[in-house]
């Protein structure tokens, strides 16, 4: 599996980072690299960094933007260090890692890292399914762009490939970690406000005549899942239920002229 995970490094300032990455990654069998806009590459200072990685620099793929590095990914981690107005679910490494043990072998991974002096946008995080963070000395916390990449590519090796020289058991100890408890700034929507915003966008789907309630298929079925997996809060609801209704309203307006 870990040929299905891919690092992206994003606005890289130092090229030395960017071979020192490429090393880390060999180091731990992964060999998918993206840089998203570096500022200096190709370089023979990331090359010599690279200490042996070569290949995974001849091979590592420079994107013009985020949407390119994310092409075909299913599952995308966003490294993270700070805190941020709109509370987020957190993991620590292991945490995630326990949480991949229970992603189908086809998932393709992209593990994001930031740059180095200001890590990952919001906007950036934005795109993530899951956010990630090394906890540090609470009085130094800085961590290096490519030694994160080492950590997580060491913790995503144990994952997915294991090592044989843990006992036996360890694994699935590790596999059957609880995930940390989320705290949100806004109490989860209960499950009659998720059900009645979903019978409101059933009834939307028909009116559009997207769904054919005579055929509605499995339509329904998978919005459900989705949002009970989703497990929304208040707040998130009421904008959904906000943005249905003014739907409503210009569907209604065109439907009158």
């Amino acid at each position: 599996m870990l040929d299905k995970v891919r690092v992206v490094m994003v606005e890289t300032t130092h090229p030395g980072n960017i071979g020192a990455a490429a090393r880390a990654m060999k180091t731990m069998g992964l060999a998918d690299l993206r840089l998203v806009a570096p500022k200096i590459y190709p370089s023979a200072e990331a090359t010599a960094r690279a200490s042996g990685a070569g290949d995974i620099l001849a091979n590592a793929r420079v994107c013009a933007d985020l949407d390119e590095a994310l092409e075909g990914a299913t599952l995308v981690v966003g490294t993270s260090a700070r805190l941020r107005r709109v509370p987020w679910p957190c993991l620590t490494p292991r945490q995630l890692t326990a949480q991949l043990q229970h992603e189908p072998e086809d998932t393709r991974i992209a593990v994001l890292f930031g740059r180095e002096d200001r890590g990952l946008t919001n906007e950036e995080l934005h795109r993530c399914n899951l956010h990630v963070t090394v906890p540090t000395n609470p009085d130094y916390g800085v961590l290096n762009v490519a030694s994160a990449v080492q950590l997580l590519a060491y913790e995503l090796r144990l994952a997915l490939v294991g090592d044989e020289a843990e006992p036996r058991g360890a694994r699935s100890k590790r596999a059957t970690m609880p995930l940390p408890e989320m705290f949100w700034d806004v109490e989860p929507a209960s499950n009659q406000t998720v059900q009645g915003f979903l019978e409101h966008l059933e009834r939307l789907m028909e009116d559009s005549g997207f769904l054919d309630p005579e055929q509605p298929g499995q339509v329904m079925t998978r919005m459900r899942r989705l949002f009970l997996r989703a497990r929304p809060d208040k707040m998130e609801i009421s904008i959904l239920r906000g943005t249905l209704v003014a739907l409503e309203k210009r569907l209604r307006g065109q439907d009158s002229r």
